[in-house]
Parts: structure tokens; sequence; C-alpha cells
């Protein structure tokens, strides 16, 4: 028996551009402006925001898209979305790390190596959504790359790293706040804001 599902018009894209924005905005201030200032407690706070907002919000928007592309093939055979598929999953489980981490004051160090890694997807994600004249999404992973440049001079404790992540972090949490807006407001009401 072969079953086919409807195609769905709506992505959970919001969910991870609100997950990981709001991240970022919790995050950067701290690696800016050193606010609040770091401690045990300080740590725990953001470890557990790292977890629950990048975290599960991008974890669970990558496995719907996921799932739907590969198993119900509900969502539009797009290879920008297979590319959001992959980036949203991958980064979500490395928040899941990057917040336990924080919550339990690890050395952050092993982070340079990851750095690396993630790096690797944030170019991905720029050729793929420019070549498809997705900017708003490119300019996503243009502040992404940026951002794991800083994070691995942060990891090896050059504190310019640090400052960088953090403006970094703002100004891309910004925008991702912009895309979970210009998604949801393009959905629901049918408008057409750049994303």
């Amino acid at each position: 028996m072969d079953v086919t599902f409807a195609q769905s018009a709506f992505p959970p894209l919001a969910l991870g551009f609100f997950g990981l924005g709001t991240g970022y905005l919790i995050y950067g201030p701290q690696e800016l402006l050193g606010w609040p200032k770091r401690d045990a407690s300080v740590d725990r706070s953001t470890g557990v925001w790292g977890i629950w907002l990048p975290g599960f919000c991008q974890f669970v928007a990558g496995t719907i898209l996921f799932v739907g592309l590969a198993w119900f093939q509900v969502f539009s055979k797009s290879p920008a979305l297979y590319m959001a598929a992959f980036a949203f999953a991958a980064y979500g489980i490395h928040w899941f790390a990057i917040g336990y981490n924080r919550y339990q004051g690890n050395d952050a160090r092993p982070n340079a190596g990851m750095c690396v890694g993630y790096a690797t997807i944030s170019a991905m994600g720029i050729v793929v959504f420019f070549a498809v004249g997705d900017w708003p999404v490119g300019l996503v992973f243009v502040g992404l790359l940026a951002i794991y440049i800083c994070d691995f001079f942060a990891s090896l404790g050059i504190k310019l790293g640090e400052r960088g992540l953090g403006l970094f972090h703002l100004a891309t949490g910004l925008w991702l706040l912009y895309c979970a807006f210009a998604t949801a407001v393009n959905f629901s009401l049918g408008y057409t804001w750049p994303l």
C-alpha cells in the first residue's frame, strides 16, 4: 500500500531562526560587554538557555525538516530546504553540547576543533543560499561563519576573539529574529517580506 501525504507549506523555519537568534542575544552581551560577569551561577543560567533555545528549537526544526523531506515528502524538494534541515539539526546538537559544557563549567578549549566543522557548515550555507538567490538566509550564514572564526580564537583564550564572538552573536541574533519575524508573517498573513 502506497501512502501519500499532502504537501505542507509550513516548514518550521521560524522556530529554528527564533531559537538561535534568542540564544545569541543571551550569550552576546556577556561576551562583548562582560555583562553579566561570568560566575558559576551565570554559567548555569546561560547553559540552560543554550540547551533549550538554540539547542532544542533548532534540533526540532531540523528533525521535522529531515523527516518531512526524506520520509514523508511533505515539503518541496528544494536543495536550500535540505541545507536548512542539515544546518538546523547540526547546530541544534552542537548547542546541546555548548549549553551543557557551560552549565557544567567545562573547559572551552576543545571548542576550537568544533569551530572548524561548524565554519565548514556555515560556508556550505553561504554557497547554497546565495546560489539560490536567498540572500537573507545567506547573510545568516555569513554571520555564522564570522561567529565560528571568532569562537576559534576565543577558545584559544584570545580576548579579542571573545569580543568578536559577542559582536557577531548580537548582530546575527538580531538578523535571525528578523528572519523569524519575516517567516512567521509571510506564512501566516501571506506577506512577502524578503526571506
